[in-house]
Formats: C-alpha cells, sequence, structure tokens
C-alpha cells in the first residue's frame, strides 16, 4: 500500500482514499459520541454553521473546542462526553482541525476519520478494500502534530499488514505538544482523562465512516469483522 502523509494546506486535489486523523481529540471524541449512543455525527464547516443546524434541529447535540459557549451543548472532551447518554441522539461537530480535514477531503471515494481508538479497525477496513494508495491528512500543526502523524504511520503498517509494536507510536503522541498543552491547561474545555482517553488503542471495534449526505459531511460507524481465524498480527 503506498501511503501519503499530508497536512491540510498540502491538499491540493481530492484524494481517491483519505484517513483524517485528529488524535486530540476530535476523532477520539467521534468514536465515543457513537459508543455513547449517537446514531451519527454532523461536520460543520463553522461555529455560525454548527449553530444554525442545531436551530434547524433543536434535538440535536452540538459540540466544540474550547470552553462551553452559547448554542453549543457540549465541548470536544472525550473525558466529558463518556458521561453523556447519546442514545438515538445527532450530534453536530465542529473542531479547529479534525473536521476542517474531513471537510477537505470530502469528495474522495472513501474517506475515514481515525484516532488510536479506532486504529486497528481503519487499518482492517483499509486492508479489506484492497486500497493501493491512501492519503493520510495529518490535521494538527499544519501536518506538524506529531500525535496525529505517529498514529497515520501506525495504521498505514497495519493497513500494509505489518506486524507492528504500538509503543513508540503512543509514546511519541504522549509526549506531543497536543498531549502537554491538554495536560498543562493552555487548551480550555479539557477533562483530566482526556489524554489517557486518546491513548487508548483499539478502545472500540469500529472504524468511522464519513460520506455526504443531503448535501452535509457525515460520520457513521462500521463493524469490522476480524479475520476468520479471529487472529491478529497486532503487537501491542
Amino acid at each position: 500500500m503506498d501511503a501519503r502523509f499530508v497536512g491540510i494546506p498540502e491538499l491540493v486535489e481530492v484524494p481517491d482514499v483519505a484517513v483524517v486523523v485528529d488524535v486530540m481529540r476530535a476523532f477520539t471524541v467521534a468514536p465515543w459520541a457513537f459508543a455513547q449512543g449517537a446514531e451519527k455525527i454532523v461536520l460543520a464547516g463553522s461555529l455560525d454553521e454548527a449553530r444554525a443546524l442545531k436551530a434547524r434541529h433543536p434535538g440535536w447535540l452540538a459540540l466544540k473546542d474550547g470552553p462551553p459557549a452559547p448554542g453549543f451543548d457540549a465541548v470536544n472532551s472525550p473525558g466529558m462526553l463518556r458521561a453523556v447518554d447519546l442514545g438515538g441522539r445527532t450530534v453536530v461537530q465542529k473542531t479547529t482541525a479534525g473536521t476542517v480535514g474531513a471537510l477537505a477531503v470530502k469528495e474522495a471515494s472513501l474517506v475515514l476519520c481515525a484516532g488510536f481508538v479506532v486504529a486497528e479497525a481503519t487499518a482492517r477496513l483499509l486492508r479489506s478494500r484492497g486500497c493501493d494508495g491512501v492519503t493520510f491528512v495529518v490535521t494538527g500543526e499544519d501536518g506538524q502534530a506529531d500525535e496525529d502523524l505517529a498514529c497515520a504511520q501506525y495504521i498505514a503498517r497495519r493497513a500494509a499488514g505489518t506486524e507492528t509494536d504500538a509503543t513508540g507510536f503512543l509514546r511519541r503522541a504522549g509526549v506531543s505538544r497536543a498531549a502537554a498543552e491538554l495536560t498543562e491547561g493552555v487548551r480550555q474545555g479539557v477533562h483530566p482523562d482526556d489524554v489517557a482517553l486518546c491513548l487508548e488503542l483499539d478502545r472500540f471495534p469500529f472504524a468511522v465512516v464519513a460520506a455526504v449526505e443531503e448535501g452535509l459531511l457525515v460520520l457513521r460507524p462500521r463493524a469490522v469483522p476480524l479475520p476468520i481465524d479471529g487472529s491478529s498480527t497486532n503487537l501491542r
């Protein structure tokens, strides 16, 4: 598999297959939302769009980066979201990098949104589709965020069927700038467990697939069966 790693500013053309990586925290939060019962997640291009979607659909739940704000029901924190019952709800998500990256590749034939919590399921889905070339969108810090690059490189190796020890990749993410900012309180809207939750490898058995529905980019979980023998060559 030919893997290409790019930042959002480097997306000069729409790739065929894209994996959008935002470990801390958009695409850790999205799988958590599905685990808490959300039916779907709608990605908004701006805070105003998120508020407008919420206004048109009062039953939807809107979340964003940073501290709580009028018009939003939650913040982009897995530690906070894990206590929220989202049974059957639609979530509107707007973040600084992750949602921007996904919207930038929405015309690709396959768009997956990933963090470490869905790494193996994402890799299995890529393998099952027989993807020859995959563009990994490293969303943080204009493509320089090491937590996102580490996760992208790990998924790429697993998608290629390579036995891979995740320890070093997780360690890189754990000492990244984003992890430090979350731990040290530089960012707002943070739960003390956020970094640890973002580093939980393969917490969920599904991949997160993005597709355009009625003009909106919508995320939904997709279960990815284990190989017939139930094995995984993943080394942890």
